[in-house]
């Protein structure tokens, strides 16, 4: 009984050699190899993929044995990473809590989540410890909206392509005014989530000191009250089509307005701080440790920016 235990032990570590070594398995081959039937080559298959699937929880890899009809045999893929590392959680925790975008309950139960799927339960008690104390002091947002839900449906509708209507609070009067737009991202700045949208209300456009078809409007998601998602669709060419990425790095404090180049002088000890900042950024010059620097910006949030350089910056 122990002889024939430790032929299936031998031959099951065989397999799985074979597999990690990237040969391919044909079940009629390992059959005659070992002197037994395909059905006993298909079980030892079957104990080392039940294997790989518990050896994920430990080692974050997922690897499966798959079959490859077009060889006809089985071989070994490792799809991709499973679990962060724990220094990658740590960094997103920090991230997060510095964020200050949720209210304290979201970022508990978030950052409780993140920690309890992504980091080996022997280290748990580590990552949160080391973010405890910023945990326990987090000052969430003065709005205490929560807008995950509502964050969700307007990312549906953008994939969409789907028209909302939404009430939103203005701030500038203290009103709650409905708008029709189209959806094209969801952006996030400074503690806040934004929606950017276009908007066709041609009555609506009045109260804008500027808009037109180039430039989205901004709306804090927050201050969103009530969101409706049209059954109506809207198009947008390819050609045209909104890209997020390249208005992000034109966009200060996310204030919307016309697309503008500014130029100015900086004295300060550290460019790259200003050219971080300021993705579309370009050194003209520099002498001296002084710099000409040229960006391309939306709007007027370049102007808050610049004043709070005070001495270092000089607008030419």
């Amino acid at each position: 009984m122990g002889e024939i235990k430790n032929d299936k032990i031998e031959r099951v570590l065989a397999i799985y050699t074979k597999l990690i070594n990237g040969y391919l398995i044909n079940k009629a081959e390992e059959a005659k190899n070992f002197g037994v039937n395909e059905r006993s080559i298909q079980r030892d298959i079957d104990e080392i993929r039940n294997f790989l699937e518990l050896d994920a929880e430990n080692t974050g890899s997922i690897n499966s044995v798959i079959y490859d009809r077009y060889d006809k045999g089985y071989r070994l893929e490792q799809i991709y990473r499973l679990k962060l590392t724990n220094s990658e959680v740590l960094a997103l925790s920090k991230i997060l809590l510095d964020s200050r975008a949720f209210t304290k309950k979201e970022m508990t139960d978030m950052l409780d989540k993140l920690i309890s799927s992504c980091v080996p339960k022997s280290n748990q008690k580590l990552i949160t410890d080391l973010i405890s104390n910023e945990a326990f002091h987090y000052v969430e947002p003065r709005h205490k909206t929560q807008f995950l839900d509502t964050m969700w449906n307007v990312g549906q509708a953008i994939r969409n392509c789907q028209y909302i209507e939404i009430d939103y609070y203005r701030l500038k009067d203290k009103a709650t005014v409905k708008r029709k737009v189209k959806p094209v991202a969801i952006m996030f700045s400074e503690y806040y989530f934004y929606l950017t949208a276009f908007i066709d209300d041609e009555d609506a456009k009045k109260d804008f000191d500027v808009i037109n078809d180039s430039f989205p409007t901004i709306y804090r998601m927050d201050r969103i009250k009530k969101l409706k998602v049209l059954d109506e669709k809207f198009h947008i060419p390819y050609s045209s089509r909104f890209e997020e990425g390249e208005f992000r790095k034109r966009i200060q404090f996310m204030y919307g307005g016309k697309l503008q180049k500014v130029k100015f002088k900086y004295s300060g000890n550290d460019i790259d701080a200003v050219l971080d900042k300021l993705p579309t950024a370009q050194v003209l010059s520099e002498e001296n440790g002084i710099y000409i620097v040229t960006a391309e910006v939306f709007g007027q949030g370049i102007n808050m920016w610049l004043n709070s350089q005070k001495d270092n910056i000089t607008l030419l």
